[in-house]
């Protein structure tokens, strides 16, 4: 387990936690607050998360869901109090979208030094009812730590970001991040991708925490991939099928 995770230190209330072995290279942020902790996201569920939460703090945890993707939900099984947004609420109960030998292909994908404890064949999709459900601009409080919830549809109907305006930490899900952005399932919308960019590009971020590969992401980056969303729909290009376009430091595939 130790070697599966990898914690890294944002400040003394927020961590980090990534599974960079696996070809996602997916992150989870603890934020520890005065009276309580969130967890966003829970990664592949291949390995206990639960475990390294636990070494870093001891308050209750709420998890709270960017987006109901296999790769975001695997480590929800560990939890008691589960936040999903209302749009994906039926999606973590009992109605997950993608098949599980497709998910077993994505997560086979690419050669993996697995847990030990790991067995692809009793790999199962997380469903379950969640605790809460979230709507746009709901406010969690953990004490001394505030963050709002940004309905950013586009990658999946219910996706979200989360905002905590005293740091500037804007957790970016699978909206931001270096790598290429996915618009081209039949659940997603190439359109209203641009849309949730542009509105959170009116945010003041000082730092962008996204769900997958490098964390060193700046905050001007948000402006470039709106610009590259918003020269695609110039070109009438902005339409699922029509393939991968690369930009710097990001591709677009719709």
């Amino acid at each position: 387990m130790d070697t599966w995770f990898t914690v890294e230190k944002i400040d003394a209330e927020t961590y980090a936690i990534s599974e960079y072995k696996h070809w996602e290279q997916t992150h989870c942020y603890l934020l520890i607050g005065d009276q309580r902790a969130v967890l966003i996201d829970t990664g592949l569920g291949v390995e206990n998360i639960k475990k390294v939460v636990a070494s870093l703090t001891d308050k209750e945890i709420q998890v709270i869901t960017t987006h109901v993707h296999w790769d975001h939900i695997g480590g929800h099984k560990y939890f008691d109090h589960i936040c999903v947004y209302e749009k994906e609420e039926k999606w973590l109960d009992g109605g997950f979208p993608i098949p599980l030998n497709i998910v077993k292909s994505n997560l086979l994908k690419e050669p993996c030094d697995y847990p030990k404890a790991f067995e692809v064949d009793n790999y199962r999709i997380f469903q379950g009812k969640p605790t809460e459900v979230c709507y746009d601009n709901d406010i969690i409080d953990l004490g001394g730590r505030r963050l709002q919830i940004l309905h950013t549809p586009g990658h999946s109907p219910g996706h979200i970001c989360l905002y905590e305006e005293g740091k500037g930490y804007l957790f970016t899900g699978d909206l931001i991040y270096k790598g290429t952005l996915d618009a081209f399932y039949p659940s997603t919308s190439p359109l209203e991708f641009m849309d949730s960019v542009i509105k959170i590009e009116k945010m003041a971020v000082s730092k962008i925490l996204p769900a997958h590969y490098s964390l060193d992401v700046p905050s001007t980056f948000i402006s470039k991939i709106a610009n590259g969303f918003s020269e695609l729909h110039a070109q009438g290009k902005l339409k699922q099928g029509n393939g991968i376009f690369k930009f710097e430091d990001f591709n677009i595939h719709i």
